[in-house]
């Protein structure tokens, strides 16, 4: 096999399985290479990758080592989607009644789930995630793509059980957008006992639904590795969570004018977009 076979080979696999370990003879008896060669072929890669800041190659010396992929995004990327995000999230047709904004679309878009996960996984890139937690069901493809950037699983909390899920656990919280009791539940057998967990979901105005998953959390033993939503609107009451980030902040929903003013959230003034 020709080394530019190789790389593409190589890069195709390696994307394939973030965070995971792969060994250096695992490559050289794949593409039947000396070792050298493969180093050769890896430092290419990651000089690549560093280059147009769309990921990092990590090596670990030793018998047991080898080399993973980190999916992590630069700061020039994150800017340049965020700010397109919030331009198209302006639009006045995403109003829809409530105070709330439709964002069916950009849920269902392949392209823009995968720079979200993407962008999810950048700053969680080193932090202890177990599991992504969302609860049904706008924010499950959300969850979706950060746990594929992270390789870790994704749960999803449910306002009713289903029998095909067995025991559940179930907690009350406020709901704060509607100010009321509401319940979500979590399957037993869906996150293990003292899990790290992340929380993601697609909006938040109060933040109620996020203290019902930080509860849930808790209910398993488990810690909080991070909360994120896709947009916060920031002209809300004062949230019931401290810490979060948030990809989009929408200031001002005004229904009547029919205007919507939104711009990039916390998530670039508290991501680290040093490693490169």
């Amino acid at each position: 096999m020709k080394r530019s076979e190789r790389l593409v080979d190589m890069t195709k696999y390696l994307m394939e399985r973030p965070h995971t370990l792969i060994s250096l003879p695992f490559f050289a008896k794949r593409y039947d290479a000396a070792k050298s060669s493969i180093s050769e072929d890896l430092a290419i890669l990651k000089h690549t990758l560093a280059g147009n800041q769309d990921g990092i190659l990590e090596t670990a010396a030793g018998a047991a080592g080898g080399v993973r992929y980190i999916p992590y995004l630069g700061q020039k990327h994150a800017e340049d989607y965020l700010a397109d995000l919030s331009s198209r999230i302006e639009d006045s047709s995403r109003i829809l009644p409530g105070g709330f904004v439709y964002l069916s679309d950009i849920l269902g878009n392949s392209q823009d789930l995968q720079k979200i996960g993407k962008l999810i996984a950048t700053h969680f890139a080193y932090s202890k995630v177990d599991a992504v937690m969302t609860v049904e069901t706008k924010g499950i493809p959300l969850a979706e793509a950060a746990a594929r950037y992270l390789d870790v699983p994704f749960v999803t909390a449910r306002k009713r059980s289903k029998v095909t899920e067995g025991a559940t656990v179930s907690v009350n919280y406020i709901s704060s957008s509607l100010s009321r009791v509401a319940k979500m539940e979590l399957p037993t057998r869906a996150l293990q006992k003292g899990a790290n967990v992340l929380i993601v979901d697609d909006f938040m105005k109060g933040g109620g639904t996020l203290t019902g998953m930080e509860e849930l959390v808790k209910e398993f033993e488990g810690s909080i590795s991070g909360i994120c939503v896709l947009c916060e609107a920031d002209f809300d009451k004062e949230k019931l969570v401290d810490n979060y980030l948030s990809l989009v902040k929408i200031s001002k929903i005004d229904t009547q004018k029919r205007i919507i003013l939104a711009e990039p959230g916390n998530f670039l003034d508290q991501t680290d977009f040093s490693r490169f």
